[in-house]
C-alpha cells in the first residue's frame, strides 16, 4: 500500500523541466510544458515556440555569414581644388628653450623660473642632471665677478625659442618646395614662441 501512494505522489509531482517552465519569462514556455495531457493548444504554442526559435536561428546565421563574407563598398570622389593656400603649420615643442642658447645673464635672471637654479643662485637637483648639460650648467652658473646686465625677457623667447630653419628637413606643397622662410615665428602674449 504504501509502495502505491508513493507512485501516485511520483505522478502528480511535476517534472523539473514543467516547474522551470512555470517559473520562466520566456514567452510561451509555460503553455507548452503545462501539467496534464497535450491539447491542440499546446501543440499550437509548440509550433509557434519551435517556428520562432527556427527563424531566429535563421536570421543569426544568415547574419553571421555575412558577416563573414568580409563585405565592404568603397567609393572615392576627388575633387582637385585649383587654388588651395597654403595651410597653417604650428610646431608645439614643449621645450621652450634651447639649452644651448642660454646665457649665462639668461641663467642669472631666469635660472630660477627654468628650475634650474634655487633661490641661491646653486644648481637645483644636480642628480637629475646628465654628466655634459651638468658640466656646462656649472660653467653657465659660476656668477663670481658676474655682473648681470640688463634681461628683456621677449628677447630671451626669441633667442632661446626653437628655429625652424633646424627643424624643417623636407617640405613640399603643390609639388613644389617650400623653405623656412616660407613660415612666420608668431609671438603669442610674448611668451609662447610658435611656429
Amino acid at each position: 500500500m504504501k509502495g502505491s501512494s508513493e507512485d501516485s505522489i511520483e505522478s502528480i509531482r511535476p517534472s523539473n523541466l514543467q516547474a522551470f517552465a512555470n517559473i520562466s519569462t520566456l514567452h510561451g514556455m509555460s503553455h507548452i510544458f503545462a501539467y496534464g495531457h497535450m491539447t491542440f493548444r499546446r501543440f499550437l504554442w509548440t509550433l509557434s515556440f519551435l517556428g520562432s526559435l527556427g527563424l531566429l536561428m535563421l536570421v543569426c546565421m544568415d547574419r553571421v555569414s555575412y558577416y563573414l563574407e568580409y563585405p565592404h563598398v568603397t567609393k572615392l570622389d576627388e575633387v582637385a581644388a585649383t587654388n588651395l593656400t597654403f595651410p597653417a603649420v604650428t610646431f608645439c615643442n614643449l621645450n621652450e628653450f634651447r639649452f644651448s642658447k642660454i646665457t649665462r645673464n639668461d641663467l642669472y635672471h631666469v635660472g630660477e623660473l627654468l628650475a634650474l637654479l634655487n633661490n641661491n643662485y646653486q644648481i637645483a637637483n644636480p642628480h637629475l642632471a646628465e654628466p655634459e648639460v651638468l658640466a656646462a650648467l656649472k660653467d653657465k652658473a659660476n656668477f663670481q665677478n658676474f655682473k648681470p646686465k640688463l634681461f628683456n625677457m621677449t628677447d630671451f623667447y626669441n633667442r632661446t625659442g626653437h628655429d625652424i630653419g633646424d627643424m624643417l628637413l623636407q617640405c613640399t606643397f603643390r609639388g613644389e618646395d617650400c623653405y623656412p622662410v616660407n613660415f612666420t615665428t608668431v609671438s603669442i602674449h610674448s611668451y609662447l614662441n610658435m611656429l
